[in-house]
């Protein structure tokens, strides 16, 4: 499966280094400057291929991306306009801060007290990846990066943002977990997920690098996230 899928997506990612000349010399509209147009086929075949990709190997992020980048365009205009409205989201976007280990300041997170959410975010970074927003949504929710805390989190992100990539990864991820995992996953985690996604307001909208010194319990309060029913960790 995995070659037949990387045969499929080599020809399509080919150029995701470079502007075509087809698209610079026929003036086509360009999102971003490294942004590659593509065909409404080429997108169907790219978001295919990427998503059995990415449910063959779930930490192939760069066919994750692949899959946000063709599938996600109306939804993301839509998320842009409801940050728009939200004074902080909207500072957000006119600042467009990076959350990077070149933009932290890993001194002054180290020194923040015990129960903080910044403290509480290094001591994820400690121990897991660190991948931007999506690392502050499992510092929030307390879920661990294994496959059952990662399916977690894409149903509070589905719930929250209504991106295809989500929604497929919350639906196809769990084909992979084990039949005690599954049975707590669709009877407390899932139903906690959707509840946390629902009540709290949009988390794209929290400039996250100013509430490090804040408790992590304040910040779940204030954005409506109650404590997991269960603790995952060991379960695959």
């Amino acid at each position: 499966m995995a070659t037949l899928l990387h045969g499929l997506l080599r020809p399509l990612c080919a150029f995701r280094g470079s502007v075509p000349l087809r698209a610079v010399s026929h003036g086509a509209g360009l999102l971003y400057p490294e942004h590659i147009p593509t065909s409404p086929l080429q997108k169907v075949l790219l978001a295919a291929g990427s998503a059995g990709m990415a449910l063959y190997d779930p930490y192939r992020h760069d066919m994750v991306a692949v899959l946000g980048e063709t599938t996600g365009h109306r939804t993301l205009k839509v998320l842009r306009d409801q940050m728009k409205r939200d004074p902080e989201g909207a500072q957000i976007l006119q600042e467009r801060p990076r959350i990077s280990l070149s933009t932290l300041d890993m001194g002054k997170l180290r020194g923040l007290p015990e129960g903080s959410f910044g403290c509480a975010y290094l001591r994820f970074l400690d121990v897991n990846r660190y991948r931007e927003i999506h690392d502050m949504l499992h510092t929030l929710l307390g879920m661990p990066t294994n496959i059952l805390g990662e399916i977690v989190v894409k149903w509070f992100e589905a719930v929250q943002t209504g991106l295809p990539m989500c929604v497929l990864s919350a639906l196809f991820g769990p084909i992979q977990l084990s039949a005690q995992s599954l049975r707590l996953l669709i009877s407390e985690l899932i139903p906690w997920a959707v509840e946390n996604g629902r009540r709290a307001p949009c988390v794209l909208n929290v400039y996250y690098e100013r509430r490090w010194e804040q408790p992590l319990q304040a910040l779940r309060q204030e954005l409506g996230i109650t404590e997991p029913p269960l603790r995952v960790e060991g379960l695959v």
